[in-house]
């Protein structure tokens, strides 16, 4: 990006930013909370259903089901056949799809405005309604194990990241992958699904997000019509996860599997996630995600470690605060040929060390806020990236007002809130570090 751009974004998007989507937010008789977000840009809707349950809330010994019933409610209802629902999708000009995580299970629908009742009467249907056989299970068991055998087993990066976590969490279930354990998959019942579905697929545990060509009252109209007729269920217990105790001591694991074909260095520490009236850390998280190894040409581990050095073919970090519970800052990098592992860990970490005494450059500061100006501008073209963005947050604890102010905390990140989160959380008491290697000579 050049200079004469950054200036021009600078200059012209904080009133371009002002502009905040028009959202109207209400909650039917039995607790389904609602969000209208329009949009009449386009004649087409996206309708979503957020249920706040994900795999952080199963069982202890029923690893998976949370995503297993994902698929499972694209078998019968008691009013159409299994596979009816996205045929139906399908054959109106649309598309769907679902997706499970580690805090919620969602599914939605992007479809030609007029259709919007049609997909509200689809999913109010399998919300209350879901027929499920053991058949069903039998197969759709085959098919997630067979997911998992392909996302997973069958990639070493996969399995190095799922022994990481795991080690991470010590007490929460963010430790265990939302896929869930193959020994527990493989013994995945009719009733684990039915006992889940049962409890958390209720309308007072779920949120309709309907974004797009739509009006407030004709959605609240639709959502008591066909939502608001299901009855509340009385026995949806608290959400209260386990919290991770006081960690004291790093963790270090050598990953060996022999597919690996570049060895590298991982570390994921234990970071603060967005809460509710409080993000200021999580906006300082971004900029030392970008800071410390974002671009590899601007960054602090990308400058020192492949351009000044060249001890690394890559070197990065990442954080995303969208969890709802405490969550993870990463780094990695990955040596040059006739660097040991040892040697490039230890120029990752003189590196996050030179980084927490030196002072931050304004003008790198300047760009970031800039990019990420422009970035929550350019997102406003994505009606069903908006709904999505609100589904995350409001089933994360977050509010409606967290997520229209979120755009201006990160603005408002100074680099003496970069530092004190660098110090915070940038200890390898409450990390584990990562040696990925094919074979036991590379972990040297």
């Amino acid at each position: 990006m050049t200079r004469l751009l950054v200036a021009a974004l600078t200059f012209f998007l904080p009133f371009a930013a002002q502009a905040e989507e028009a959202v109207t937010t209400f909650t039917l008789d039995n607790g389904m909370d609602v969000v209208v977000i329009e949009d009449h840009r386009a004649p087409v809707v996206t309708h979503m259903v957020w249920y706040k349950t994900g795999s952080a809330d199963e069982p202890v010994g029923a690893s998976g089901v949370a995503h297993f019933l994902e698929h499972l409610l694209f078998k019968a209802t008691d009013n159409m056949e299994s596979g009816e629902f996205s045929a139906t999708v399908a054959a109106n000009g649309g598309s769907d799809n679902a997706f499970t995580s580690f805090d919620y299970t969602a599914y939605f629908q992007r479809i030609a405005a007029d259709r919007l009742e049609l997909m509200m009467q689809m999913e109010s249907d399998r919300m209350i309604n879901l027929r499920i056989t053991e058949e069903d299970v039998e197969t759709e068991r085959q098919v997630v194990l067979e997911e998992r055998n392909q996302r997973t087993e069958n990639n070493a990066g996969a399995l190095a990241r799922e022994q990481f976590v795991a080690a991470l969490y010590q007490n929460h279930r963010y430790g265990v992958p939302i896929i869930g354990w193959k020994h527990e998959m493989e013994q995945l019942s009719l009733q684990d699904a039915l006992d889940f579905y049962d409890l958390y697929y209720s309308p007072n545990n779920a949120i309709l997000i309907v974004a797009g060509d739509v009006y407030p009252d004709e959605v609240r109209a639709l959502a008591e019509q066909y939502y608001g007729v299901i009855p509340a269920e009385p026995n949806l217990p608290e959400r209260i996860r386990p919290e991770e105790p006081p960690q004291r001591a790093e963790r270090r694991i050598t990953f060996v599997d022999p597919r690996v074909s570049q060895p590298y260095v991982t570390r994921s520490y234990l970071a603060p996630e967005r809460d509710s009236g409080a993000q200021k850390e999580a906006a300082a998280l971004v900029y030392l995600a970008e800071l410390l190894g974002g671009s590899p040409f601007t960054s602090a581990l990308g400058k020192a470690l492949q351009f000044e050095t060249q001890t690394a073919v890559y070197a990065g970090a990442g954080y995303r605060g969208s969890s709802l519970d405490d969550t993870s800052f990463g780094i990695s990098a990955a040596p040059s040929e006739g660097v040991s592992l040892s040697e490039i860990e230890a120029a990752v970490d003189a590196v996050i060390a030179d980084f927490k005494e030196t002072p931050i450059d304004p003008a790198q500061m300047e760009s970031i806020r800039a990019q990420l100006r422009a970035s929550e501008i350019y997102a406003k073209d994505d009606v069903a990236g908006i709904a999505r963005r609100y589904g995350t947050a409001l089933t994360q604890g977050l509010t409606v007002a967290d997520v229209q102010a979120w755009p201006q905390i990160l603005q408002e990140v100074t680099a003496e809130d970069v530092k004190a989160v660098a110090v915070k959380v940038l200890n390898k008491d409450q990390a584990v570090t990562g040696w990925v290697v094919s074979s036991e000579e590379e972990a040297q």
